[in-house]
């Protein structure tokens, strides 16, 4: 009888292996970019989910701000207003 031992070493990196399906053409452009910025795609695809999960955080920062100021009880600064209004009537 054959027998098989496996041996599982903990990864000291603290990083977790995964697998994604991902259409063909964002592959290549990303392999591309990885390899133009000299950085593995691991380490792009790693920039790319940190950057989208500091967004969505932004976004909720953004809704909470955006709930403040649509209460038209908190007083507007004069200051405020008036740049408000100058920069209203500059194009952009």
């Amino acid at each position: 009888m054959l027998s098989v031992t496996c041996v599982v070493i903990p990864s000291y990196t603290r990083t977790v292996k995964t697998a994604v399906s991902i259409p063909d053409a964002l592959f290549e452009a990303a392999d591309a970019l990885a390899r133009e910025r000299r950085v593995s795609r691991s380490a792009l695809y790693a920039e790319a989910l940190a950057m989208l999960l500091a967004s969505a955080g932004d976004d909720d920062v953004t809704r909470q701000l955006d709930a403040l100021y649509a209460d038209s009880s908190v007083p507007v600064d004069p200051i405020v207003a008036v740049a408000n209004s100058t920069l209203a009537a500059e194009p952009w």
